[in-house]
């Protein structure tokens, strides 16, 4: 049985990929810009971008930068920020359920040997 907290990860993490998806569309991301014509963009590069987007944030908390765009706020949170709106558009056009997989995964871990405290304090157990 799905609790109330459960449903609502499950319904957020699906509004927030179908508005960014949405978002990109009307931007024009899925488009030549070219042309006009309709694309599929490349899984790739898509993943690389969500990477870079994480790169950005390492960069912005290791030189404790505020960011350019958004000078109230800190570099880390916007270009994490970067990296869900990234995520989200991936998991929107490619009907993925970040909810679903996400509430498993927890579950999941919790039963993990690997993630036990006192395996993780065992020579080469696992750190962060």
């Amino acid at each position: 049985m799905i609790t109330d907290v459960r449903l609502e990860i499950v319904l957020g993490l699906k509004a927030a990929s179908t508005v960014c998806y949405e978002s990109a569309v009307k931007a024009g991301w899925y488009q030549d810009p070219h042309t006009g014509e309709k694309i599929t963009p490349n899984m790739g590069e898509r993943l690389m971008l969500i990477t870079s987007e994480i790169v950005e944030a390492f960069e912005g908390h290791r030189k404790d930068l505020m960011d350019k765009h958004l000078p109230h706020r800190r570099s880390i949170e916007v270009e994490l920020a970067d990296a869900l709106i990234r995520i989200f558009n991936l998991a929107g056009a490619e009907g993925l359920d970040l909810g679903g997989a996400l509430l498993e995964k927890l579950d999941y871990n919790r039963t993990r040997e690997d993630h036990k405290l006192e395996n993780r304090r065992k020579p080469g157990g696992l750190r962060c």
